[in-house]
């Protein structure tokens, strides 16, 4: 019933993509997910090539299935990492905050679809002229790092601007949510939040229980002042962030504030100083289940909402 020209570009069962969020988005989570029948995806953010090395090992290990990884385009490591792509023959790239366009011919040669991340008409139309296979059109309220447009406004905009297959990312985590980004031409979708709250995904126990608890205005966005703007749960690591930009304290500093906070909460589990990067979905999310229970239920549930439509 849902599948879409994303399940036949990308060999997957459903159009659900897992975001690639840094520190969270390990070998475990990617290989849980692509079993499921979606699309892992491993988050490289800052990590060197030799630790993305021994992710790509592992998944390769842990399943049979395509899978990704995301690139951050802005990492000092990037040239290694997309040339140990390369060599792996890894399946699917996502890319985030830069233009990936100087390396997509040479995936092209050997089967990689590349998926640039995009939160702007414009960036949309350039990604496809470089010769992106698809879009991830990423809305304001996705966690992390993010844009200014919501995917409610941006999806449709981007849908009418290219002649490539979107997918819609930022506050979706159920059915509703996946039918509804069908509905604004989207051929998929991409959700990081729900996957944090899943058994197989190795973020600390207090990192989850952040989301789990939170309400629907606990995901607040800091940095703007800095042209970075990131979206988490509010703690005292939030409070000292916003503290600062309302003194117009320089940029330098505001962002020297953030350096190891993700990785801080992720891995240590000390969310008051550290940073919770999760989605406006959170207040939505009240229960920690598989990967493989996470996208059941979305399906499920997109199949009752088609039908009573």
């Amino acid at each position: 019933m849902f599948k879409t020209v994303i399940c036949d570009l990308l060999n997957i069962q459903y159009p659900i993509i897992q975001g690639g969020m840094a520190w969270v988005a390990t070998s475990e989570l990617a290989a849980a997910v692509s079993n499921a029948g979606g699309l892992g995806i491993i988050g490289c953010g800052n990590a060197p090539v030799d630790v993305i090395e021994k992710e790509i090992f592992k998944i390769k290990k842990m399943t049979s299935k395509p899978f990704g990884v995301n690139v951050m385009l802005l990492s000092p490591y990037v040239d290694e990492i997309m040339e140990l792509l390369y060599r792996e023959k890894v399946p699917v790239i996502t890319t985030g905050a830069g233009n990936p366009g100087k390396y997509i011919s040479k995936f092209k040669e050997i089967g990689t679809k590349v998926l640039p991340v995009v939160p702007s008409v414009a960036l949309a139309k350039r990604m496809e002229k470089v010769g992106a296979d698809a879009l991830i059109v990423e809305g304001t309220e996705a966690g992390g790092h993010i844009g200014e447009l919501t995917t409610m406004a941006l999806v449709p905009q981007v849908v009418d601007s290219v002649n490539i297959p979107v997918i819609a990312a930022g506050g979706i985590a159920d059915g509703r949510g996946f039918v509804a980004a069908l509905a604004l031409g989207a051929k998929g979708v991409q959700i990081g939040t729900r996957f944090v709250c899943t058994k197989e995904c190795i973020a600390h126990e207090n990192y989850k229980k952040m989301i789990l608890k939170a309400g629907d205005r606990d995901a607040v966005v800091t940095g703007r002042v800095t042209g970075h703007p990131v979206r988490s749960i509010k703690n005292k690591l939030t409070k000292k962030f916003i503290k600062l930009e309302k003194e117009g304290t320089d940029k330098e500093t505001i962002e020297k504030l953030g350096i190891g906070t993700l990785r801080n909460a992720v891995l240590n589990g000390d969310v008051e100083n550290g940073s919770v990067m999760a989605g406006q979905i959170s207040g939505l999310i009240k229960e920690i289940k598989t990967c493989k229970e996470v996208i059941e239920d979305i399906i499920n549930e997109a199949r009752k909402v088609k039908e009573s439509l």
